[in-house]
């Protein structure tokens, strides 16, 4: 007698954030000081390398969310309140400086869900691409999902029933239950106080501050096209990869922009860069910290920062004339706590 067992999907790791997970861990510490981080090694596969460990630390500092002894900093206690990512955290923060609150929280809770495109459709691939079309934002994909969360939203509004919504996100190829996760994730956030503006999106003012907030959390997530024609160099590690094809920019844009600040890298056959939108050196040198900029490697995009910084530097105070430092140390200070 002989057993059939069923067909099973190949076996696969989840893989999560160190980063996330070390700030999870600091945040758990605060409240139990005796609390260690200990790495365990069986099966080795499933823990993360020291070196990986040591990274998420540098860039926990990088994102002010540790002080001097290594613990969380009052802006890392902040932080870690949110159900996210350390750097979406932190960009969301940052919104509250920059007026985009409403906005910053729709792309966090977007790209925290699943992707809310559901995959092409053997045979109607044209027919997919050209509904995904209709939410495109010229400034990038980040913005794209703004537009296609909105459009979602009105759905649900202005629908009799959730089969209705439902039917609008299949006519469009979009993932209902993605959009819906997305949706749940914006109203947890939404509990946690923080000072809401009047939604703007679409303004010239709106888009950029949307970037800095953008930037204030993934500074440490910039490439360059350093070829005119799509190979990204990231400035960090010195990977290479190309934008993904369902990009804004690789379905609507012929020309792919020079600088980019992106969400995810993925390794495959092609390398990949996704949920990408453009950004400028001078945005970079005025938001990214100093000592992180001091420690990126050599390269010929560091040289393009610098002279950025240098154009953006003030001129030299002349005899009696006091600098802004001097004028508002209170405003300086805090500023550059913020970054």
């Amino acid at each position: 007698m002989s057993l059939v067992f069923p067909l099973r999907s190949r076996p696969f790791i989840a893989w999560c954030s160190v980063l996330e997970l070390l700030s999870h861990v600091c945040s758990l510490r605060e409240g139990h000081p005796g609390l260690s981080l200990r790495i365990g090694v069986r099966p080795p596969a499933l823990s993360p390398a020291p070196e990986s460990l040591m990274q998420a630390l540098e860039d926990l500092d990088y994102l002010a969310a540790l002080d001097n002894d290594g613990n969380l900093s009052e802006f890392g206690i902040i932080m870690s309140e949110f159900p996210l990512d350390p750097q979406l955290s932190k960009s969301i923060l940052a919104s509250c400086e920059f007026d985009c609150v409403d906005e910053m929280l729709t792309i966090a809770a977007m790209v925290t869900a699943p992707s809310c495109f559901s995959h092409l459709p053997r045979g109607a691939e044209e027919a997919a691409l050209t509904c995904w079309k209709t939410f495109l934002h010229p400034e990038g994909d980040h913005f794209t999902l703004i537009n296609v969360y909105k459009a979602y939203q009105d759905a649900a509004l202005s629908s009799a029933s959730e089969h209705c919504v439902e039917k609008w996100c299949h006519e469009r190829f979009l993932n209902c239950a993605a959009l819906r996760m997305a949706g749940g994730l914006v109203d947890i956030v939404r509990r946690i106080e923080l000072p809401y503006a009047e939604p703007a999106f679409g303004s010239q003012e709106n888009t950029l501050n949307i970037k800095k907030a953008l930037l204030s959390g993934f500074f440490m997530q910039i490439a360059r096209d350093v070829d005119g024609s799509g190979n990204y160099l990231m400035l960090t590690h010195k990977q290479v990869a190309q934008l993904h094809p369902l990009s804004s920019y690789s379905l609507g844009r012929k020309t792919p922009p020079e600088w980019v600040l992106f969400h995810k890298f993925s390794i495959c056959e092609n390398n990949y860069i996704r949920i990408t939108s453009e950004t400028s050196p001078e945005l970079f040198v005025q938001l990214a910290p100093q000592y992180y900029f001091s420690n990126l490697p050599p390269s010929e995009s560091k040289d393009i920062l610098q002279q950025a910084l240098d154009r953006l530097a003030p001129a030299p105070a002349t005899k009696g004339e006091q600098t802004p430092c001097e004028k508002c140390p209170e405003t300086t200070e805090q500023r550059c706590a913020l970054q």
